[in-house]
């Protein structure tokens, strides 16, 4: 089973952004927002919140369902 709690490069990727372009909005690192897109690293809520802003989605298009 894939420990995945984050579809945050999922959205890019239908949305047509890099993680790159979502970086310098959110004004983190590159190798940040990778680790984050990856699933090797979770942002905080306000962060997910701010990406969710930016990419327009509503915060639980960004979550893996658990149900």
């Amino acid at each position: 089973m894939e420990d995945r709690i984050n579809r945050i490069k999922e959205v890019l990727v239908i949305q047509g952004k890099s993680q790159k372009w979502l970086s310098e909005q959110m004004g983190i690192s590159t190798t940040a927002m990778t680790a984050i897109c990856n699933n090797k690293s979770q942002p905080h809520l306000k962060d997910l919140k701010r990406m969710a802003t930016i990419l327009e989605v509503d915060i639980r298009e960004l979550l893996v369902s658990t149900i």
